[in-house]
């Protein structure tokens, strides 16, 4: 039995450790016979406590047999280094360097000697950072911070893909047979013209095509790179810097921050209160503290409190992240709504037209074997017949091509692509195609003040303390201030900016100081250096214990610290209203805590409404002496000496107003949603046009408080929420969407913003004040934090959806017009007037050029002088179906003409009139096509030129197809089955075609229905919505 435990632990160990036999041997035989011992005096004597401790003393060993085999593993990495990386003074290889944060293992962070011995054996310094003259060396050795991505498509495969068309592959057949039968029929080369026209067409929309998709997907992948590229601190050269992800080294010391994501796998140095979320590696909820006991740091995970500084120790794919994306494949974008439903609409189009493609077959065949039947020639039949019924199977095909409107997603995909690309120039990143059609809709703005409506460049200029207000004038001398503040009390004051601060002052390579951090603490920090340019060593003598960094919830940040001549000190600053009910006690002149009255308390509060209703931030500062260090991990929460009253000034951004009267005259409403004082909010929004004088400004806690019936009296009003959490923002959003059925664009920059930004129907991270998690949770992020910038996001939403519903009025007129021309023509003549050349031709104008000219037109300022595009509205509205069938009408009339009288009435006679006219023909309802283009470009105003010559894409699709259609007619006819026209014909032609700009603006003098909106047409500033329709001729 004994034997059988010797051997079964023997080989667990075996099996555990892999092939470690002899080094494992001798700890395993120790515990295996300290585990014997332990049974044969359970047996002997069966003391059931004395049994336990051999078995837990079995395990120590066994563990510690584990651990030196983990340190025995570890010295043989460290005697096999490469000489690549021994040449480099380095003395840890990648591989092992990588395994230590993967692996978490705690025996191989001690072995090497813990962080501190990381950083040496990779030759940084925690404090120094990398040596930038190491980058390119590092790189090459521990490898780049990018994952190996999916290869892009080549552009033959988009070429194959666009191949894959059912209708053309079926063309393809007939001209391959066309060209069987035409060769041995009418022999070479005249047999093959009508079969190699067809194939030459469709090689071109296929080219065509192929670019057009394989330009936008390198866009994409352009667009997604920049999506992914996020800006870290690091410290290098001893100088805290910022760099772009992708430029991260093994050895880099990087600062982390709420809502930062962690940026490669390291462990953690130093930092206070540090909570990662792993949910989007492990899957686990739980977010999990990171503190010396626990250092490990994972790339991808998110930064959910806290803040701390990290050594890099893996980039790129050897951390956890791109071990993982190796197996997986980046998901493509899902079809945006607008797509979808326009691929119904297509599928429907494409039915109607399979049902004229068969028609028109079985119309021309019957009639074929009719005539063969009136002749007597039902039973002979010949190649050439065969190769007539082919035609007329060509002839059904191609008009099934021309109904099938494949191009309305390309239309949409053109359209947003340029959209995206355009916005991006325009400061703006698009992260989900689809928003940029939902802001079009967009009908209620709820936006940040800080940073969005202001500059975000903050500056102290007033100051409260010892009872006194104080102006700060800028580049003032400190020993102004100084002379009117005793030494005790500017000392206090300092510290409490000093040491409770999450910004750093660094030194950049020009010598030049400049500070890091946020805007607010910036400008606070940039205050106290008045009075000591070097805050280092003011604050030497103190040690930091604890620090509760910011957020948008407490509204407050402190710091616990341990003062040199014994005893702590915590320091807090915050809300001006949070801070004071937190103080029972104020500094007075002389640097003493005496107790703080109510009627102080109500003159400090006066104080900060007088601040606040100046549109200054403001903020209060406070300070608790304690006893000792017994309770290091705890900071206080009551119980404060007040320090002062601090006024920060963040003007209004220039053309801020503009922007909103701009958005008030779209019939879109503006409300600010800021953690604010509700005195400053309003301030900065009378400033900014938001609040009126009959809208509501309300606080957080108050709007919580609110029963439904009053939410739904206050809601239509309300202008300006002040103090609020992100709960009430979501809470706002959510009542706007359900209730009052509003298209809803919120702006967030924290991580607690996420739930609203992902409520709403689009999300708008800052994207310099944003965090990494409100980026990832957004629908757009806008790269410059500009509220100008957002208004200039929804004109473009405008544009993408209203560029489309141009795009399928104009296609969705020639469908009208080439299935009815052929139809009526193949049942009253028995022939299509148009040829598989001539169609395939057309399809070309009509898909794929006509989406690049209409689908891309740039945005004007006429359309935000409209009301916005209802939730729930039909895609093709009453105008658009006034102006296909008034089209429609007009190109069937002329076309029909021409068709039964158009010989008489243009005297063609001789043997090749039936040649002209029909060439004639297509040449007409191919510049009815040009100049219905130009009338799409508006579906409502008389003028349509405004702004075509400003539209390059649209003027070089005119000028090609134009163009194209002469030398078709002139030289092509050998494949087109065209003969060249005179140049009265071609005048007859372009003067049918111009003829539709007079039918165009007929027809939009003709009033229609005008379309219901879900929402109200007034707004809370007495704006009344613009009208539509005619009324805007």
């Amino acid at each position: 039995m004994l034997t059988l435990i010797v051997k079964f632990l023997y080989f667990s160990h075996d099996f555990l450790f892999g092939q470690e036999k002899l080094r494992t041997a001798l700890f395993v035989q120790k515990a295996a016979l300290h585990f014997i011992d332990g049974m044969l005096f359970f047996t002997d004597h069966t003391h059931t406590v004395s049994s336990m401790y051999f078995l837990l003393n079995y395990v120590f060993l066994s563990s510690t047999a584990a651990s030196r085999l983990d340190q025995s593993r570890n010295q043989d990495n460290q005697d096999h280094l490469s000489e690549e990386v021994s040449q480099a003074g380095f003395r840890i290889g990648p591989d092992q360097l990588a395994s230590i944060a993967r692996s978490h293992s705690m025996n191989s962070l001690k072995f090497h000697g813990g962080v501190e011995g990381l950083a040496e054996k990779v030759l940084v310094s925690p404090d120094y950072g990398v040596d930038v003259s190491q980058m390119s060396l590092r790189q090459d050795i521990y490898g780049l911070n990018q994952f190996v991505e999916k290869p892009s498509k080549p552009f033959w495969m988009f070429i194959w893909e666009a191949l894959q068309d059912l209708t053309l592959i079926i063309l393809i057949v007939c001209a391959v047979v066309s060209v069987s039968v035409g060769i041995a029929t009418e022999g070479w080369p005249k047999g093959m013209y009508d079969g190699l026209g067809i194939i030459l067409c469709i090689f071109l929309v296929v080219i065509v095509t192929a670019i057009s998709d394989y330009k936008q997907s390198l866009q994409f992948k352009e667009l997604d790179k920049e999506k992914k590229n996020i800006v870290v601190q690091v410290t290098r050269n001893g100088r805290r810097q910022k760099v772009s992800i992708y430029d991260l080294v093994v050895g880099d010391i990087v600062h982390l921050f709420i809502g930062d994501q962690v940026p490669a796998d390291g462990v953690f140095i130093s930092g206070y209160s540090l909570s990662i979320d792993e949910s989007s590696l492990s899957g686990e909820s739980e977010p999990v503290n990171v503190e010396k006991e626990r250092p490990f740091l994972l790339s991808g995970t998110k930064v959910q409190d806290g803040s701390g500084k990290m050594l890099v120790t893996s980039v790129g794919m050897r951390t956890e992240w791109g071990r993982l994306m190796v197996t997986l494949s980046e998901g493509g974008e899902d079809e945006t709504p607008l797509q979808v439903k326009l691929n119904g609409v297509a599928t429907i189009v494409g039915k109607i037209g399979l049902a004229f493609a068969v028609l028109t077959f079985l119309v021309l065949t019957i009639r074929f074997m009719v005539v063969k039947a009136i002749h007597n020639e039902i039973t002979i039949w010949s190649i050439h017949d065969a190769l007539k019924l082919l035609n007329f199977f060509a002839v059904a095909v191609t008009i099934l091509v021309v109904a099938v409107p494949e191009g309305l997603p390309l239309a949409v995909t053109l359209s947003l692509a340029f959209a995206m690309k355009k916005l991006m120039n325009d400061r703006a990143l698009v992260r989900h195609l689809s928003a940029c059609e939902t802001m079009g809709s967009a009908t209620c703005i709820c936006t940040d003040k800080t940073g969005t409506l202001t500059t975000n460049h903050m500056v102290v200029t007033k100051l409260w303390i010892c009872g006194e207000a104080k102006e700060i004038e800028k580049n003032v001398s400190g020993n102004l201030l100084k002379s009117s503040l005793s030494e005790r009390v500017l000392s206090i004051l300092l510290h409490s900016i000093f040491q409770n601060t999450s910004s750093e002052v660094v030194n950049g390579e020009d010598g030049k100081m400049s500070i890091l951090g946020s805007p607010t603490e910036a400008a606070l920090l940039e205050f106290g250096l008045i009075f000591n340019r070097d805050f280092r060593a003011f604050c030497k003598d103190s040690k930091v214990l604890k620090v509760e960094p910011f957020n948008s919830v407490k509204k407050k940040m402190s710091v616990l610290v341990a003062l040199p001549g014994g005893g702590v000190r915590a320091f807090c600053k915050g809300a001006s209203e949070i801070i004071l009910s937190m103080c029972n006690k104020i500094v007075d002149k002389n640097g003493e805590s005496v107790p703080l009255s109510e009627e102080q308390r109500k003159k400090i509060t006066n104080v900060i409404n007088d601040f606040a209703c100046e549109a200054l931030r403001t903020l209060c500062v406070a300070f608790k002496d304690g006893e000792d260090s017994a309770n290091e991990h705890t900071i206080p929460d009551n119980m404060y000496t007040l320090i002062a009253v601090i006024g920060i000034k963040d003007p209004v951004r220039p053309g801020v107003r503009e922007a909103v009267q701009t958005c008030l005259a779209a019939g879109i409403t503006v409300r600010m949603v800021t953690g604010d004082n509700i005195n400053t909010a309003k301030a900065i929004a009378r400033e900014c046009g938001i609040l009126t004088d009959d809208g509501v400004a309300i606080e957080g806690p108050d709007f919580r408080d609110k029963s439904p019936w009053e939410m739904k009296e206050i809601m239509p009003k309300l202008q300006v929420m002040a103090r609020s959490l992100p709960l009430d923002k979501h809470k706002l959003v959510t009542q706007l969407r359900n209730d009052f059925k509003e298209v809803v664009a919120v702006t967030g920059d924290g991580t607690n913003d996420a739930p609203a930004l992902h409520e709403a129907d689009i999300g708008l991270a800052m994207g310099i004040a944003g965090t990494e998690v409100a980026k990832e949770n957004a629908d757009v992020v806008i790269m410059d934090d500009n509220f100008r910038t957002i208004v200039n996001v929804a004109k473009w939403g405008r544009a993408v959806y209203i560029n489309i519903q141009k795009f399928v009025q104009f296609q969705l007129t020639v469908n009208v017009v080439a299935l009815m021309t052929n139809f009526v023509s193949a049942c009253a003549s028995g022939s299509s007037p148009l040829t598989t050349v001539q169609l395939l031709w057309v399809n070309m104008i009509m898909d794929t050029l006509g989406a690049l000219a209409l689908a891309t037109e740039p945005p004007h300022d006429g359309l935000m002088k409209r009301p916005p595009i209802g939730r729930n509205v039909n895609f093709i509205t009453a105008i658009m179906w006034r102006n296909i069938i008034g089209h429609s009408i007009y190109q069937l009339a002329v076309l029909g003409v021409l068709m039964f009288g158009g010989k008489s009435l243009l005297k063609l006679n001789g043997p090749d009139s039936s040649s002209v006219l029909k060439t004639l023909i297509f040449n007409t309802f191919v510049f009815c096509q040009v100049f219905n283009e130009i009338n799409s470009r508006d579906m409502e105003k008389i003028n349509v030129f405004r702004g075509m010559f400003d539209s390059w894409v649209f003027m070089i699709v005119m000028v090609s197809t134009v163009a194209f259609q002469i030398v078709i007619v002139e030289f092509l006819g050998a494949f087109a089955d065209t003969v060249p026209l005179s140049w009265d014909l071609w005048l007859v032609s372009v003067l049918m075609g111009a003829a539709s700009l007079f039918i165009a603006a007929l027809l939009k003098c003709i009033p229609v229905a005008k379309t219901v909106h879900t929402y109200s047409g007034k707004h809370h500033d007495g704006y009344e919505l613009l009208p539509s329709g005619p009324d805007l001729a």
